[in-house]
């Protein structure tokens, strides 16, 4: 008997190989339409060949008629898990610029002296809410600095009011310095 026909090969290790193969390809091409999205056209095509090329491998085998419903059921779960972890990766890999718009009643002195003190650019306009006076600060940051930011308002002005929108493409800005160390007071 050979191996390739066996219960074992045909029931556990082929739809575990589809399943880990479904896992890469859509996590790549969970990625290549972030780096799409975020205009990053030299990136997304190398993704594009590779999410094709682990796909046709598991739809292959799974077309070969011999898989049975175990392997249906792992290229399913590893779409499904392929997607989590592309997503997960994303996360990770802090890819991009976002813009950051805080809106707050009370002083922003602090905030603004904190994020400056940062080393990263902020634009403060005076402005009229539901409730009085408030400031707007407008931020463009690295997203990977996103979580810095946001423990700084939290601290500095907890019941400020943010949102964060992703962006495509920026001209000039005042971003920390590659390789500056930034070390945070109390730390």
């Amino acid at each position: 008997m050979d191996f390739y026909d066996s219960t074992i090969f045909t029931y556990v290790l082929l739809p575990l190989l589809i399943f880990i193969a479904r896992i890469c390809d859509v996590s790549i091409g969970t990625l290549r339409i972030i780096f799409i999205s975020k205009g990053k056209k030299h990136i997304a095509p190398v993704l594009g060949f590779f999410e094709v090329l682990i796909w046709i491998i598991a739809i292959g085998k799974i077309m070969q008629g011999s898989t049975g419903i175990v392997s249906y059921i792992a290229y399913a779960a590893g779409f499904a898990a392929g997607n989590y972890i592309g997503i997960l990766l994303e996360e990770r890999l802090a890819v991009g610029v976002v813009i950051l718009r805080i809106i707050t009643q009370k002083d922003a002195a602090n905030l603004i002296g904190a994020i400056r003190e940062e080393g990263f650019g902020v634009t403060v306009v005076d402005a009229e809410g539901a409730k009085g006076d408030v400031k707007i600060l407008f931020m463009t940051i690295n997203r990977k600095n996103m979580d810095l930011v946001v423990e700084m308002i939290n601290k500095y002005n907890p019941s400020a009011f943010y949102s964060i929108e992703d962006v495509r493409l920026v001209n000039q800005g005042v971003f920390p310095m590659k390789g500056k160390p930034r070390w945070r007071k109390g730390k």
